[in-house]
């Protein structure tokens, strides 16, 4: 059974497990180079198989190579075929619902701040958009694949350069490869990224949707006036600041009910509404069926 772009699998009692980043033993941290086999063994070693969501708390990107691949990040399905690269936001509900059995692929994952500052700066410019599937044409997917070999071969190559050297040549291997991934996906529009009134707009929702909705206390904390916030949120993403923030809220309620067993009163108080009924009004105007009927679309 497959509802609503998810593949469900029983719920947790609390919600998606979280996976923070661990570096291989023996291996400097900042980045993993690893095949599907290889993943699923840590997944498997973390107590988590591919088959059940996760929340990882580092980047993952996926390029398929051959075969079919089964993805389902958040409410969206992705068969993935060769050829094909998605790259997976921290934070992001992340699941393999039929295993990695007939798949080659090659999956990068690293933590937030490990690739160049430059590069840095320009994932976040992006993070709106928190998972990206890119299909390139011939060429471009040529030139990605032989990035991607080269990444590949000084990953493994850890004797070969001092340790100073080796992080330093992996870092700017992958900063290359991932901005030719963010180009692919959507080349910026000059003068249509927010800013720094939406970037660090984004990053304070992030940290407290679960306490306000209000833009007027997003504003006050920032230093902006609710205007510039909206004027910010208008020119990255074409809507304004308080249905930013209600976007971010409602994708945290259907994490909630799908993947967890608590009770929409319990997940109207985690994710900041004083009251069960006013959480109800605000996900039925939304979404045009009540926390219950939305679960029930999604009940294993």
């Amino acid at each position: 059974m497959k509802e609503n772009g998810q593949f469900p699998v029983g719920r947790a009692a609390a919600g998606v497990p979280a996976v923070s980043y661990r570096p291989t033993p023996g291996r400097p941290p900042g980045l993993e180079v690893l095949d599907l086999p290889g993943l699923a063994a840590r997944a498997v070693e973390r107590g988590l198989p591919l088959t059940v969501p996760g929340r990882p708390a580092f980047h993952v990107v996926v390029a398929v190579r051959g075969g079919r691949l089964a993805c389902s990040v958040d409410f969206t399905s992705y068969p993935l075929a060769p050829g094909d690269w998605l790259w997976v936001w921290p934070g992001q509900v992340l699941q393999f619902p039929d295993g990695h059995r007939g798949c080659d692929a090659t999956v990068l994952v690293f933590p937030t701040g490990f690739p160049s500052a430059a590069t840095d700066a320009l994932i976040r410019d992006g993070a709106h958009v928190p998972y990206r599937l890119v299909t390139p044409d011939e060429p471009r997917q040529a030139a990605l694949l032989r990035l991607l070999d080269a990444l590949v071969e000084e990953h493994a190559a850890l004797s070969d350069l001092p340790l100073e050297a080796y992080i330093e040549t992996v870092r700017n291997l992958l900063s290359v490869l991932l901005i030719r991934l963010v180009h692919l996906a959507g080349p910026r529009r000059q003068g249509r990224s927010g800013g720094e009134p939406f970037r660090l707009f984004r990053e304070a929702v992030e940290e407290d949707f679960r306490r306000t909705h209000r833009v007027e206390d997003y504003a006050a904390r920032l230093g902006y006036s609710p205007r510039t916030l909206t004027r910010a949120t208008l020119a990255a993403l074409g809507c304004g600041a308080k249905r930013y923030i209600d976007d971010r809220v409602l994708l945290e309620a259907k994490r909630l009910l799908i993947h967890s067993s608590l009770p929409p009163a319990a997940i109207s108080e985690r994710i900041g509404f004083t009251y069960p009924t006013v959480f109800s009004a605000f996900f039925r105007q939304r979404t045009g069926m009540t926390p219950t009927g939305f679960r029930s679309l999604t009940k294993p």
